[in-house]
C-alpha cells in the first residue's frame, strides 16, 4: 500500500454538529491529522443526538472516525496558550463556531494568517462573515427554507425538508475541497489562505438548476414527490405488490419502455406522451396509463422487463434493506473501526484512490487524546493535571 497523500498534514479544528466535522472526516480518511477541540465535560453537542450506535450518537460516529479529542475550555486564558502551540506546528485551522465567536477567542481569520503565514483558515457560516444575515444563527433545516429546497422538495399539498442534513453536507463537501486546493495552491507559493463556506452559497450552488428554471421559465420546478419536477415518466410507479422506481430520459428508451416494459408500443406515439415536454405536461394520465398496466403485475415482473428492456430502475429499499444491500458487499466496501463502546461498521470513503487504504481510525471518547496532546506541546505533568482538576481540560 501506498502512503496516505495527507499524512503530513495537521488540522486543527472547532468544530460542532455535521459541517465541519464532516469535512475534517474526510481528510482524516486521507492521512491527516485531525486535533478535535471540544468542550469540557460535554464536547461537541452532537455526542447528544442521540444513543443509536451502542450508547453513542450516529451523527457522532459517522463524522468523527480517526481524531483526536482535545478538551479545552476556549474562553480560559490558559487555552491561549495551547492553541498558539498547536497552530504554530498546524496546516489547516477549521472552526464552524456562532458567528463571531472565534473573532471574540483572538482567532479571526486575517489575524491568524498575520501570525502564522502558512497556515490554511477554513471558516464555515451559514451565511457568510458580510451582509445583512452575517450574525444570523444557521442550522440544517433554516438553510434549506431559505435557498428554496423545501418549496421544490416533497408532495404538492405538502413542502418536506430532504432527510438528511444537505445543507451541512454541501458545506462540509466545499470546505473539503476548499482546503485540499489551498493545500495543492501552497506548494508553490509557500502561503496560507482562509477559506470562506457558507452554507446559504454550497446549497444555493445545488439549487441552480431549480434558479436557471424559475428565472427564464417563470415558475418554479412544482413539489412533485418522488417523480422528477421536469423528466417523465420519472419517479415511483404502482405494482401489484409495491411500488417500483422508473426513470425514461430519452425517446429511445420511451419507445422501448412501451414496447417491451409495457407491451403497449402504440402508446408511444400517443400525441400526449411524444416529446418529453408533452409528457410532463400530461404526467398524471401518464401516469394513469403506466400503472393501469404495472398495477397488475408484481414488481418481481416489472423489475425483469425494465432489465430486459435497459430501463433504469430500482427497488424502494428501506434503510435496513439498503444496509443490506449485496453491490455494497459484492464491491468490499464495509470495515470495522473501534470506538469507546467496541468495534463498529464504517463505509469506505467513496473516493477510492488505488493502492491507498483509507485511515478508518477509532472514534475518540470525549478528552481521550488531551493529555497525549498537550505533554507533545511541552507542558508538564503537573501543569496538565492542575487544568484537569480545575476545568481548563
Amino acid at each position: 500500500m501506498k502512503p496516505r497523500p495527507l499524512q503530513d498534514v495537521t488540522v486543527v479544528a472547532i468544530e460542532q454538529a455535521v459541517a465541519g466535522p464532516f469535512a475534517t472526516r474526510q481528510l482524516a480518511d486521507l492521512g491527516a491529522r485531525v486535533i478535535k477541540i471540544e468542550r469540557p465535560g460535554s464536547g461537541d453537542f452532537a455526542r447528544a443526538y442521540d444513543v443509536s450506535v451502542k450508547g453513542m450518537a450516529s451523527h457522532f460516529v459517522w463524522l468523527n472516525r480517526s481524531k483526536e479529542s482535545l478538551t479545552l475550555d476556549l474562553k480560559r486564558p490558559e487555552a491561549t496558550k495551547v492553541l498558539e502551540r498547536l497552530l504554530e506546528n498546524a496546516d489547516v485551522f477549521l472552526q464552524n463556531l456562532a458567528p463571531g465567536a472565534t473573532d471574540r477567542l483572538g482567532l479571526a481569520a486575517d489575524a491568524l494568517r498575520t501570525r502564522y503565514p502558512r497556515l490554511i483558515v477554513c471558516n464555515l457560516s451559514g451565511y457568510g462573515r458580510s451582509g445583512p444575515y452575517a450574525e444570523k444563527k444557521a442550522y440544517d433545516l433554516i438553510i434549506q427554507s431559505e435557498v428554496g429546497m423545501l418549496a421544490v422538495t416533497g408532495t404538492e399539498d405538502t413542502p418536506s425538508k430532504v432527510g438528511v442534513s444537505i445543507a451541512d453536507i454541501s458545506a462540509g463537501m466545499y470546505a473539503y475541497s476548499g482546503i485540499l486546493t489551498a493545500l495543492l495552491a501552497r506548494k508553490d507559493t509557500g502561503e496560507g489562505t482562509i477559506v470562506d463556506i457558507a452554507l446559504i452559497d454550497t446549497l444555493g450552488e445545488w439549487m441552480s438548476y431549480a434558479a436557471y428554471y424559475t428565472q427564464y421559465g417563470g415558475t418554479q420546478p412544482p413539489r412533485t414527490g418522488a417523480s422528477h419536477a421536469t423528466i417523465a415518466p420519472y419517479g415511483s410507479y404502482r405494482t401489484s405488490d409495491g411500488a417500483v422506481i422508473i426513470a425514461v430520459h430519452n425517446k429511445v428508451e420511451w419507445t422501448e419502455f412501451c414496447s417491451l416494459v409495457l407491451q403497449q408500443p402504440a402508446l408511444a406515439e400517443d400525441a400526449r406522451f411524444q416529446t418529453n415536454v408533452l409528457r410532463v405536461q400530461h404526467r398524471e394520465a401518464l401516469t394513469d396509463a403506466i400503472e393501469a398496466v404495472l398495477a397488475q403485475l408484481p414488481s418481481s415482473e416489472v423489475l425483469r422487463r425494465l432489465e430486459a428492456a435497459n430501463i433504469a430502475n430500482a427497488r424502494v429499499n428501506s434503510i435496513d434493506e439498503y444496509l443490506q444491500h449485496p453491490q455494497l458487499a459484492a464491491r468490499d466496501c464495509w470495515r470495522d473501526i473501534d470506538s469507546p463502546s467496541g468495534p463498529i461498521r464504517a463505509l469506505v470513503p467513496p473516493a477510492r484512490l488505488q493502492d491507498i487504504e483509507p485511515a478508518m481510525g477509532a472514534v475518540p471518547a470525549l478528552g481521550q487524546h488531551s493529555r497525549m496532546i498537550l505533554k507533545q506541546l511541552d507542558f508538564d505533568d503537573d501543569t496538565i493535571s492542575r487544568w484537569a482538576r480545575d476545568g481548563v481540560i
